[in-house]
Parts: C-alpha cells; structure tokens; sequence
C-alpha cells in the first residue's frame, strides 16, 4: 500500500517557515496558494486559494465541487498548490494525489463559516455564466430569506479537499539565482530526500 503521510521533518520545515510567513508585516495573506489542476484531457488550470488545515495527512482547503477545479478533481484528482511568500523569498510547491474530506469534516469547517459566506455558497452558481451582479445579488437574498436565522446547513456540492502530497520542495531566493531547492518525494512508498540544482 502506498505510504500516505509525508515525512515529519518536512511537515515541521512548513510550519516553521508558515508561522513566519503569518508574522511578517508584509505577507497579506499566508494561506494563500495556488491550486493547479488538469481535467481527463490533462488541459490544466490555476487559481488561488486557502489553506485551512496543514498535518501529515496533506493541505486542505474547501470549495464548490460544481465549480471549474472541482470538476477537474472529480475527472482527474491530482493537484499541485504552490506558497510563494515574497517578502521572505520562500516558496514551497506541494504536489500530490487528492482526497475528498468527510461529511462530518466539512460540516463542521463550514458552521464556523461567517454567514454571508454561507449564504455565498448556496447562492453561487461558481465558475457559471453569471448574466449580472443584480442576478447573483436576488439569488443571496432568495437564501438569506430562506434562512434568515440560525444555522445554514451546508449545500451538498459544497466540501472540502486535502492534497496528500508524493512531493514537497522548499525554495529559498539566494543571489545570482543560486537558490536553494530542498526536495522531499514518494516514490515505490518510500520517501526520498535531496537538495536540487537552481
């Protein structure tokens, strides 16, 4: 059986360079990073997310799973999610296969929402042809009047997703682009560990 969880090691270099990310002044969002995914045809497609949970099991993050990437994971649920914190000159890309979060996992992630973006789920028809704001807009009210106190139960196409990653590379800016590339990999269930050329 293939190995699932990544080495600790590398777990504790992302939270180590994470945690300094959250502290800088000048990193706006941390939990930003780019989710790359391919449909069945392999035509592949980026955007940005966030980051709600991070352990050895992967990198979770929540989205519509009628949207454009959660289409693509159903045909093809392989992902590649990228950090680049510029301030810090760090980058780190995560590649790996992806998992489909439990019900009661989602659930919970998405009572602690705040409601507007609860009611956001319901109401976006995600990555569709919208004809207008005004069209989006009567669609939150239809939602904020069908529930309009106390808790909005989670759409069925809305979830959650971790990438369990078969690869993780640690990018640190240099000088004169002699950067260092410090690279972690899953190959026959074992885990593999090297420096790499700039």
């Amino acid at each position: 059986m293939q190995q699932t969880r990544y080495p600790e090691e590398a777990l504790a270099r992302f939270h180590e360079w994470f945690d300094r990310a959250r502290a800088h002044e000048a990193v706006g969002e941390p939990t930003a990073m780019t989710l790359a995914t391919a449909d069945a045809e392999g035509r592949p497609s980026a955007r940005t997310v966030l980051l709600k949970q991070a352990d050895t099991d992967g990198f979770v993050f929540y989205t519509n799973g009628l949207s454009r990437k959660g289409r693509q994971l159903a045909e093809n649920p392989r992902a590649a999610l990228v950090f680049f914190w510029q301030p810090l000159y760090a980058q780190v890309l995560v590649e790996g296969r992806v998992e489909t979060l439990a019900d009661a996992e989602a659930d919970a992630y998405f009572a602690s929402r705040p409601r507007l973006s609860q009611i956001g789920a319901w109401a976006s028809e995600q990555s569709r042809p919208l004809a207008s704001r005004a069209e989006l807009e009567a669609r939150v009210a239809e939602y904020e009047a069908r529930y309009p106190d106390g808790e909005v139960p989670r759409p069925p196409h809305w979830g959650g997703y971790r990438v369990v990653p078969e690869r993780i590379e640690f990018w640190s800016g240099r000088e004169g682009r002699l950067h260092d590339r410090d690279c972690y990999w899953l190959e026959a269930g074992e885990w593999h560990h090297s420096l790499l050329n700039p």
